[in-house]
């Protein structure tokens, strides 16, 4: 089985001692991820192949280096210990790891922060396959099983080219069921993964000239094609681009 953490810097966390066993359990399954404990349970790491960070002061301390140092941070320690410390650490959704929670039985994972834009969402999905558990997802494209705007296509390399505001009454519109036009004129046609069928409200076409733009709420553009001003102001905050690599025309 193929891991996120091949290419995603993870890093499994437990301050308790139960939680340093889970830990180690986990970290076998992955064995690219490193793991963060108090130096009091490293001995519990033995033989794994996993790199260790074992840390002797308060652990409030660590968090601004885990923060900096991976993409993922796995805490196995409660949902509200976790949240507390990292509140003073937060900056954006662009430059925040991916923050989850295991819970103490193993049951349930919770991606708390960076769901959807830093991956904690597919990487809960990932460690709660590994743990036999159920990932807990609260993001609305990924609960509705619908297309996330912010970051449709980026693992084919696609860039988004859209105003902030557009990216949000966008993301409104689908993850609301209402009409949207995809057109697509380049790119992989190979964008939709989920293994749900695409919502009967998201419409295809293989040319913009081909929308009756009054009948749709919005409209995702993918193209190399000039977008210009005209296209912007016609489609007032209803419209959203997606640039694929030159190389991936269809």
């Amino acid at each position: 089985m193929t891991t996120p953490e091949t290419t995603v810097r993870v890093v499994l966390v437990a301050i308790t001692k139960h939680g340093a066993q889970q830990t180690a359990d986990l970290a076998r399954q992955m064995p690219g991820a490193s793991v963060c404990v108090a130096d009091k349970f490293a001995p519990l790491m033995a033989g794994l192949p996993n790199p260790v960070r074992a840390y002797s002061g308060a652990f409030r301390d660590e968090i601004a280096t885990l923060f900096a140092d991976f993409d993922q941070v796995v805490f196995f320690v409660s949902l509200g210990a976790v949240v507390r410390l990292i509140a003073p650490h937060l900056k954006s959704k662009d430059e925040d790891p991916g923050v989850l929670v295991v819970d103490d039985a193993a049951q349930f994972v919770i991606p708390v922060l960076s769901g959807h834009v830093g991956g904690a969402n597919a990487m809960a999905e990932a460690v709660a396959a590994l743990l036999g558990a159920t990932p807990v997802l609260t993001t609305a494209s990924d609960v509705g099983k619908t297309i996330p705007v912010d970051i449709l296509g980026r693992e084919l390399g696609w860039k988004v080219e859209a105003p902030k505001i557009n990216i949000t009454r966008v993301s409104a519109h689908v993850v609301n069921g209402e009409p949207v036009a995809v057109v697509q004129e380049a790119g992989s046609p190979h964008w939709w993964t989920r293994p749900t069928p695409l919502p009967a409200s998201i419409h295809k076409f293989e040319r913009l000239a081909d929308v009756d733009l009054a009948r749709f709420k919005a409209v995702l553009w993918i193209t190399h094609a000039p977008v210009t001003d005209a296209h912007w102001a016609e489609l007032h905050e209803r419209l959203v681009v997606y640039r694929p690599p030159l190389e991936a025309l269809a």
